[in-house]
């Protein structure tokens, strides 16, 4: 699990200076068909209905309202796009999976809009792969990585509300997304454990990311 030390500061200054500006919503799609031209360097979160994706990128950036966030699973249906002025980079908010009440047809659409995504874009670094440190790593997470494998997509897992649970388990969560990675040759070994309630883990998560611009 990945913690900030003195030896990591410069790689901690450079995510705090990356995320600084003011980030702001540019596209929305619902189709292929219809993305930005790829520019620069594209950075993707993905994870299942409800497990804290936009709560995460607005505590990325230190804004409260960058990416809607609802109550409701399944909320988000588009890849919605970030970006900053004076910044390479793009953030790539993708549709949870794994909503079990959505109708079949618009999961399945979901489903091949994301991975028809990460599949074509050849300016995308790296996937986040978020993990609820309540409940951990599931089938539906398993399938998912698997798809990204076979997309050839640098992945790395991020643990989400990690403030819900006791360090323990947080340790328990980490050693056992570890194993169910280990052999995947484009997950990145290192799982980052985050909570946007508390801010653990934005600076190690922000400074990741600088490192691939």
């Amino acid at each position: 699990m990945t913690q900030p030390d003195q030896e990591g500061a410069p790689r901690i200054e450079a995510g705090r200076r990356l995320f600084a500006r003011p980030w702001q919503h540019f596209w929305g799609s619902s189709n292929v068909t219809n993305l930005p031209v790829p520019t620069g360097i594209e950075v993707a979160f993905a994870g299942r209905s409800n497990v804290g994706k936009s709560s995460l990128l607005n505590a990325l950036v230190g804004q409260k309202a960058l990416a809607r966030t609802s109550s409701t699973p399944g909320r988000t249906r588009e890849l919605n796009f970030f970006h900053a002025d004076g910044s390479s980079l793009t953030l790539v908010d993708m549709p949870g999976y794994g909503y079990a009440r959505a109708p079949k047809t618009e999961v399945a659409a979901w489903t091949n809009l994301v991975f028809a995504y990460l599949r074509g874009r050849p300016n995308l670094r790296r996937v986040y792969v978020l993990i609820d440190a309540r409940h951990g790593i599931k089938d539906n997470d398993l399938e998912a990585v698997k798809l990204i494998d076979q997309a050839a997509v640098s992945y790395q897992v991020v643990l989400t509300k990690t403030d819900k649970v006791k360090p323990s388990e947080i340790a328990s969560v980490t050693d056992a997304v570890a194993a169910a990675i280990a052999k995947r040759a484009a997950a990145h070994p290192e799982i980052i454990a985050t909570s946007a309630d508390s801010g653990a883990g934005i600076e190690v998560l922000r400074a990741e990311i600088a490192a691939l611009t």
